[in-house]
C-alpha cells in the first residue's frame, strides 16, 4: 500500500497550525490580534464568542439596552472596553464580573439614571471611567469608592439635581478634584433657579441648611421613643385632670346640698 510522505520542513508546520486553531471572531465584528471591533453592527447584546486574549473590546453605536448578569465571558487580558452610544439603560451588580483586569471604561451617551455600588466592585484594575452624557440625577459615593484605582472620572452632560442629596457626592468630588475630569461641566439642572450653575462652586455654606435639618439614626430613635410616650402622658394627664375637675364639681354640689 503506498504512503504519501511529507517533506520533513513542511511536518512540523503542519502540526503547527493543526494544532493552533484560530481565535474566535463574532461573525459580526472585525477583529486582530487582541482587538474585537463590534461598533456600528446593530448588536442588541454583547457578542459571546470572544477569544480570551481579546484585550481591547469595541462595542458602540449600538442598541444595547441592558447588561444583565455575567454579560460578558471571562476576558482576563481586556483592558478597554468601549460602549457608547447605545441605550444602555440598566447594569445589573453582576454584569461585569471575569473583567477584573478592565482600566479604561467608556458607558458615555447612555440612558444611565441609577448605578448600584456592586456595579464596579469587579473592577478592582479601573483607571479611567466615562459616564458623561448619560441621565444620571445623582450618583452614591459608594460606586465611585468601589474603584481604588481609579484616576480620571468624567460626569459632564448629565441632568445633575442639586439639592441636599447631593451632598455625599459634592463632598466626594471635592475630596478627589485630580481625578475629576471636565469639572466645569458638571452642572446642575434642577431646581430651574440653579440650572447650569456648576457643582464645583459649591462650598460648605451652601449645605448648611441641610447639615442643620439632617437627622441621624441616633434621632431618630430618640423620636420614635419619646413621641408614643408624651402621647400616652399626654391621655394619662388629660384624664387625670378631668377627674379633678368632676371630684372638684361633685364637691362643690355636695357641700352646696348639705348647706341647705
Amino acid at each position: 500500500m503506498g504512503c504519501w510522505r511529507v517533506p520533513g520542513p513542511l511536518l512540523p508546520l503542519l502540526l503547527l497550525l493543526h494544532s493552533s486553531p484560530s481565535p474566535a471572531c463574532p461573525a459580526a465584528c472585525r477583529c486582530s490580534p487582541g482587538e474585537v471591533d463590534c461598533s456600528e453592527r446593530g448588536l442588541r447584546d454583547v457578542p459571546w464568542s470572544l477569544s480570551t486574549n481579546t484585550s481591547t473590546l469595541w462595542l458602540g453605536y449600538n442598541f444595547i439596552t441592558v447588561l444583565g448578569p455575567r454579560s460578558f465571558p471571562p476576558l482576563p487580558g481586556l483592558r478597554l472596553l468601549s460602549l457608547p452610544h447605545n441605550r444602555l439603560e440598566l447594569i445589573h451588580g453582576q454584569a461585569l464580573l471575569g473583567l477584573g483586569a478592565l482600566q479604561e471604561l467608556d458607558l458615555s451617551h447612555n440612558y444611565l439614571s441609577v448605578l448600584s455600588p456592586e456595579t464596579f466592585l469587579p473592577l478592582s484594575s479601573l483607571a479611567t471611567l466615562n459616564l458623561g452624557s448619560n441621565r444620571l440625577g445623582e450618583l452614591e459615593p459608594l460606586v465611585l469608592s468601589a474603584l481604588p484605582q481609579l484616576q480620571a472620572l468624567l460626569l459632564q452632560d448629565n441632568p445633575w439635581v442639586c439639592s441636599c442629596d447631593i451632598l455625599p457626592l459634592w463632598r466626594w468630588l471635592s475630596l478627589n478634584r485630580e481625578k475629576v475630569r471636565e469639572k466645569s461641566l458638571l452642572l446642575c439642572r434642577v431646581p430651574e433657579q440653579l440650572n447650569k450653575y456648576p457643582i464645583m462652586a459649591f462650598g460648605d455654606e451652601s449645605f448648611r441648611q441641610c447639615q442643620e435639618t439632617s437627622l441621624s439614626f441616633q434621632h431618630y430613635i430618640t423620636f420614635f421613643i419619646i413621641g408614643p410616650f408624651s402621647f400616652i402622658a399626654s391621655i394619662f394627664f388629660c384624664t387625670f385632670m378631668g377627674s379633678v375637675i368632676v371630684f372638684y364639681h361633685n364637691l362643690r354640689r355636695e357641700s352646696h346640698c348639705w348647706r341647705r
